[in-house]
């Protein structure tokens, strides 16, 4: 019962500092503007992550796609880690470094939008997704822990959450996500919730 309690009060302890960090909350706000704002000029959202990272990259992704509180159109969002065709065949042809640059490369256009998600800001994969997407007029958001790592330099807005902890991240990621989604959906619908 102690480590359940412990790991509730860690997890609180992270999205209170988050919380309470007003540069953290307007970095949030303008990450929803700025995937509204390509929305509304029918760009499209692309999210890749690894591992529990790729599992949120898929959830957002369908946030989007579907609905999170309103019944209405769907946004144009890709998980780039869904495939797995696509995903085994550039990890075979060329490497597993190029899994999402490829499909970046083959979809992606400027005005659009690319969300990598990592909780220590090193997947290689996901870095060289936002580098070539920085360089290529498509604006990049990173997700990541407390440094930021290699990924800090690629981000256009980098959330990095104030926390060395996988677990902890990852739980504020989700967090975070939800309300970029809540946000984007009431900007461009309105409306009341059902």
């Amino acid at each position: 019962m102690e480590k359940v309690e412990h790991r509730i009060i860690e997890s609180i302890e992270v999205k209170d500092k988050i919380l309470h960090d007003k540069g953290f909350i307007f970095k949030i706000e303008k990450a929803a503007e700025r995937i509204t704002k390509s929305l509304r000029n029918n760009g499209k959202v692309f999210f890749c992550g690894n591992g529990g990272s790729a599992a949120d990259a898929q959830h957002l992704a369908a946030e989007l796609m579907g609905k999170f509180y309103l019944n209405r159109s769907p946004l144009q969002a890709v998980s780039l880690t869904t495939n797995t065709s696509v995903l085994t065949a550039i990890g075979n042809d060329f490497s597993y470094d190029e899994v999402f640059v490829r499909q970046l490369k083959g979809l992606g256009e400027k005005g659009d939008i690319l969300v990598g998600i990592s909780t220590s800001g090193n997947s290689k994969n996901v870095v060289e997704a936002m580098k070539f997407a920085k360089e290529n007029g498509i604006f990049t958001i990173g997700l990541t822990g407390k440094t930021g790592g290699k990924m800090a330099e690629f981000s256009d807005i980098l959330l990095n959450v104030p926390s060395s902890d996988t677990p902890r991240i990852q739980e504020a990621h989700i967090m975070i996500g939800h309300i970029i989604c809540e946000i984007i959906e009431d900007e461009l619908f309105g409306g009341i919730k059902e």
